[in-house]
Order: structure tokens, then sequence, then C-alpha cells
């Protein structure tokens, strides 16, 4: 049998060991812990107690009431001697000479002299108001006497008891003495309660004024969480810009430095206040320090906005309440009331809201309209957003090229007389020759203008979302000649004069609006080779979401918009998604301001398609027209018909564009006086209707079923 031995020492030269051998190690017990002294735990203990949390939040706010109410005392004090003395005019005169408004520093001056002349009279009256106060003394004493005496006359007369003579005036010398005596038993409470009534109420000032220092502030205060706008912090925060100027004529301005100021103004989610500089400042100095103002209001960048009014040296701020420009703004009314309607010649598109919360709507009549933005920050559906609106007007036509393809336009299929969906290069050539055969469209109408002045034109918008992959697309147009080879000839893209979808555009430009033809684009990070010059500043509306640098900017909107206070540069992507700086006369912009800034409502897919089933169902009295071969016979009265659809009052212009769209040839150049002829031809009279010509489909198909008539009994 094997014997299992146990080492309770290894030697660390003993060789290995056989399987059956188990080796223990013994670890002796580790040494006791020493005992910690009392006056180490003690220590800990009281370090504890004293660092702890609760600790010191108790004992800031002991500090923090007890300096309320010394602090409270010095306001009290100071204003009491404001009251009596000539400091607040002195104040305000030092301000205004420091400002540089010397008019104003003349009116204090003459406030202060007035003030001092009205002091003198009083104290040279106190000099004789003693003796008269003796004598009115004596001569209500002997009156209140008198009056007592005959009073107990009467009542002795009365009582035939002649002791009631004094009665009235012993009755009164009691009353006194009951006064006494109360005032001798309230007088030691008095004493004690007075003062302190005297200490709560300096309390109570010290602590709406917060007249502490911020280290004994709770912690939302010292973290400036919500600190609301009051004209001390204004002041201080134009102190402290790094402005010597300013710096200089605030701090000669003392306490009176508020004057600089006009009225806190609650505006939507924020405040608003106009600043008049002080001489030597000038408005763009203070618009340049926009972040270290807004970090001196305890705001972020994005929540201060500067903007020049039109009285001279002023600039006027806007400061929202902290994070209110973070939260989402409500749905759109298009969204939210389903009988909504567009009238594009009278109306203006909700597209969202502005700073101050109230409502922001965009005029489209007759307005080029340019949207940029870096990418994903919402550009496709702030343009959107405006398209489901004027779909909701019948009379609007849309043309629609998507160069993302992504599906965004998806719902306006059946809308659209043409919708392109896609980002290659053949999608570009389509988009090129719609956007031409806007130009076509628009030539045939000026020639229609020229003949007869008076006539209106249905608006057709021409929408290109992603324009700058038209603007960037390489191809050329190519032809084979008759020997067979390839010729090349002017690009579809590029910056040029030679750039097939540039000239489009910039034609529709210059004369697309007389004659209600309008180009709608929507581009994203601009430059120069992506959004041409000629183009950008064809726009009426111009409107931009956040962008990379100010030279982008003035790309978006102009330098009159940047040069007037528009950052969109300063907006934070993917932080203000569908936010966005406007510039453009169809929408509300304050005075002296050259753009706005507007938080676009956001129209989910599901709901434009609501939307636009809604406008198809408004359409529904026009039925599709299937476009037929050229050089066709056409039969006039029948195509009218089939141009009215189901529609049982259509307007005359309506039915003009269908049959041009039935077939350009033959219908492409009718006025009003074309389709009038055909009409009372076949005994069919137009009529007004609101102010508006329109046809009814019942005569057009009762004198059609008479032609019928005739040719059968001819043909008989």
């Amino acid at each position: 049998m094997s014997e299992n031995v146990v080492s309770l020492h290894k030697s660390p030269e003993t060789p290995d060991q056989d399987a059956s051998v188990t080796t223990l190690t013994v670890v002796p017990d580790p040494a006791p812990a020493k005992p910690v002294p009392l006056w180490v735990r003690s220590g800990r203990a009281m370090r504890t107690a004293v660092t702890h949390e609760t600790t010191r939040t108790t004992a800031r706010a002991v500090v923090r009431h007890g300096i309320y109410t010394v602090n409270g005392g010095r306001i009290v004090a100071r204003r009491t001697w404001d009251g009596k003395t000539g400091a607040r005019y002195e104040r305000m005169l030092r301000a205004a000479e420091a400002a540089g408004n010397y008019e104003v520093a003349e009116e204090w001056e003459e406030r202060l002299q007035r003030f001092r002349e009205a002091r003198h009279r009083r104290r040279m009256d106190l000099l004789h108001s003693p003796v008269e106060a003796a004598k009115g003394v004596g001569v209500g004493v002997g009156m209140s006497i008198g009056v007592l005496v005959a009073l107990g006359v009467v009542m002795a007369i009365n009582n035939h008891d002649i002791t009631d003579v004094i009665t009235p005036l012993a009755a009164t010398i009691e009353f006194i003495g009951l006064l006494i005596q109360i005032v001798q038993v309230v007088w030691p409470y008095a004493m004690i309660l007075g003062p302190l009534f005297a200490l709560l109420g300096m309390w109570a000032v010290g602590s709406k004024q917060q007249a502490a220092p911020a280290w004994v502030m709770p912690a939302n205060v010292r973290n400036s969480e919500g600190e609301p706008i009051t004209p001390s912090i204004v002041v201080k925060a134009l102190r402290d810009l790094g402005i010597p100027a300013m710096r200089t004529a605030i701090k000669e301005m003392g306490d009176a430095g508020a004057s600089m100021l006009g009225p806190i103004r609650i505006a939507g989610c924020g405040v608003e206040v106009d600043v008049t500089l002080p001489s030597g400042v000038a408005t763009n100095e203070v618009q340049s320090k926009r972040r270290k103002l807004a970090e001196n209001l305890t705001r972020h960048e994005h929540e201060v906005f500067i903007t020049i009014p039109q009285a001279a040296r002023t600039v006027r701020l806007w400061v929202a309440d902290s994070g209110a420009l973070d939260e989402p703004i409500g749905p759109s009314p298009l969204v939210t009331d389903e009988t909504l309607t567009a009238d594009y010649a009278k109306g203006k598109a909700p597209w969202g809201q502005d700073l101050r919360g109230d409502a922001a709507a965009l005029s489209l009549y007759q307005r080029h309209l340019l949207i940029t933005g870096l990418s994903n920050q919402g550009k496709t559906a702030a343009l959107r957003a405006l398209a489901l609106w004027a779909v909701l007007d019948k009379t609007v036509e849309f043309r629609i090229a998507d160069l993302k393809g992504a599906g965004d336009w998806a719902m306006f299929e059946g809308l659209a007389t043409v919708l392109i969906q896609g980002p290659t290069d053949e999608h570009v050539i389509e988009a090129t020759e719609m956007i031409e055969g806007l130009v076509t469209e628009m030539e045939r109408r000026m020639e229609q203008r020229r003949l007869d002045p008076s006539i209106a034109f249905p608006p057709l918008i021409g929408l290109v979302d992603e324009a700058q992959v038209a603007f960037m697309c390489p191809l050329k147009t190519t032809w084979v000649t008759e020997d067979g080879k390839v010729k090349e000839g002017a690009p579809y893209g590029g910056s040029k004069a030679t750039s097939r979808y540039f000239m489009a555009v910039r034609k529709i430009h210059n004369q697309g609006r007389v004659v209600n033809v309008l180009m709608w684009q929507g581009t994203q990070d601009p430059t120069d080779q992506n959004l041409p010059k000629l183009v950008r500043e064809g726009a009426h509306t111009r409107a931009s979401l956040a962008l990379g640098t100010e030279s982008q900017a003035r790309m978006a909107l102009g330098d009159k918009a940047v040069d007037g206070g528009a950052a969109p540069n300063l907006l934070r992507p993917g932080l203000d998604k569908g936010t966005l700086v406007v510039a453009s006369d169809g929408i509300a912009i304050p005075a002296g301001q050259a753009s706005i800034t507007v938080r676009t409502h956001f129209i989910d897919d599901e709901a434009a398609t609501a939307i636009t089933d809604r406008a198809k169902a408004m359409r529904d009295g026009f039925t599709p027209l299937t476009l037929v071969e050229q050089g066709e016979d056409r039969d006039a009265l029948a195509d009218i018909a089939t141009a009215i659809g189901d529609s049982p009052r259509p307007l005359t212009t309506d039915v003009l564009k269908r049959l041009a769209m039935l077939d350009q040839d033959a219908y492409g150049r009718w006025t009003n006086g074309d389709l009038k002829r055909v009409l009372e031809a076949a005994g069919v009279e137009s009529y007004k209707s609101h102010g508006r010509m329109v046809i009814r489909r019942e005569d057009v198909l009762t004198a059609l079923a008479n032609c019928d008539d005739e040719d059968s009994t001819s043909a008989s």
C-alpha cells in the first residue's frame, strides 16, 4: 500500500513530486490591526459632519438669510437717502453725460434744480411750523374743552342735575387715562416686536433683490439655472463684454447704468430689451461679442439674438428663457385642421413660429424661393411644408424634381404634373428638360400677355430639391450626326452661361414672376460651384438652416441680411433642426430688422400623405388627362368637355391649362378669347362667379349632345 506524504515546507530545490503526493503551504495569520485612537475617530466624524452636504447647505442658508437682512437694511437706507436728497438725480445726470446724451443730462439737471428748490421751501417752512403747531394745538384743545362743556350744559339742563356739566369732560379724561394704560401694557411688547418687524422687512427686501454673495446662494442660483433677466444683469453683462468705451461709460454711470436700457418686455419664450449704447460704442462691436454676451447673461449662444432696430446707436437683445428653444413647437395647422384650404394669391402658408412664439406665415405669391443649409437639418421638410399648403389651392400646378430620390415627395404622385425622383445623371437630364419646359410655358404666356395685357395666368411652380446635384452634373448634351459621329454640346450642369440648367433657372428668375411661373429650389452646403451667385440672388425669399461659416450665410441670405444680424452659421447643427433664418418681404419681419428666425413645423410622411389626399379630393372634379399624338384632328368642344371632367363649374383658366396639357400644339396658344369663341359658336356662355370667369359643365354637355344629334340627322 502506498503512503500519502504531506509536506509542510517545500524547498525550492525539491524535484517535481509524484502526482500522488499533495503539498500544502501553511500561511501564518496576519497580525491584528492596531486600534484607531479615539481622537482620530472623533476628528474623522467631526470632519464628515462639517463637510456633509446637509451641513453645508444649512450653513449657507443661515449665512444667506443673515446677509439678506444686512443688505436689505442697506437697500432701505439707500432708498431713504435717495428720497431725501438729490443723489438719484445726480446719478442719472452722470449716467447721461457718460452715455453722451447731453439733452437728457440737461433735463436731469433741471429736475435736480427743481428738487432742491422744493426742499429749500420745505426747510424754510419748518422754521415757522413749531409756532404754528403750538397755536394749532392750543386752539384745538380750547375748542375741544368748549365743546365738551357745552355738551355737559345741555345734559345738565336735560337731566336737571348741575353735576352733568363736567360729565363729558370727565369721561374724556378717563378715556385718555385708559389709552395711557393700554400703551403702558403694550409698550414693552412693541419695543421687542418693533425691531423684529423692521428686521423682517429688511430681510424681505434683501431676499427679493437676492442681495447676497453667490457662494451662499442655492445650487440652482449658483449655476445660474433659470436666472431671470434684470436691468442690473444686462448692464453687468454689457460692462464685461471687453469693449473699453462701454466699460468706462458704465463705470462712470454707476448705479444709473440701467438708464441705457428700455423696458424689458416679455417676448414669446424670452424677453426683449433695447439698449442705447454710450457714445463711442458701435453696434457691430456688440454684435461681434454675441457669445460672450450670452455667457455673461448665463445663456447659451443660440439663446441670445442681437438685431439692429431703427433707432440710432441702439441694439435690440432677445434673450430666451433657459432651455426654451430646445422644446419642440406644436403641430402644423395643416395637420390639425382638416378643413384648411389655401389661397395662393392672398393667403400665407403656416410655416412655424418665430422666437416670440407667434405664428410665422409666408406669402408665396409671385416669389421665387431658395432654401439652403447643411445636410440633414430639415431643408426638405421645410420646403415640403410650403408645397403642402400651396397644393391645397387647386389652381396651383407643381412640376417637381426630387434629386435625392428618397421618397420625400412621393405623396405628390398624381398631384404634380411632373414628378421626377432619383439622384442619377439621367434624373438631372429629366429635371433640366422639366425646367426648360417651364421656360417654354413662360414664353408662351409672355406672348399671350403681349396680345392681351389683362390676361391672368394660374400659378405654375417648378420645384427642384437637392438642386446642387443639377449644378454639379458633369454630363453634356450629345447627339449623333448623319455620318454616325457623336457630338457634344452644352453641359447640363455648371455655373456658366453654357449650362442648360443654370440658364433655364436664370430665365425663369428674370421673367417668370410676371406670368406666374415660379422657381423653388432646395440645396445644401452652398458654394459658388453648387449654387451660383446669379441664381441665389434671383430668389425673392431666401431661407437658411444651420450653416458652417459666415461666408456661406452670406451666400444663402445676402450681405444685407447678415450685416443686419442674420446668423444661420451660429445655429447648432443637429440641435436646431428645422430652425430657419428667413430674409423675405413675404413674411412679417420686425421693423428695423433684415431677417427673422423661424422654427418650422415638422410634417411627417404620413401626415403629408393625408394632406395630399385632401388636395386630390379637392381636384377630383378634373379627371386625369391622357396626352395624344401630335397632329391628331381635334374636336374642340369635345376636348373642352374632357378638360372640364366632373367639375360642375370650372374656372376658364383651369380649362385652358388642361387643354394645353391635352394637346400642346392645338391648344398651347389659346387665350380666353379663343375659348369664348368656340363656346359661343356652340351656344355656351361663360359667366362670372365670385369675380372669376367659369363655365357650366351642363351647358357644354348639352351643346355637345346637340352637335351629336345634328351629325346623326345629317348622316341619316
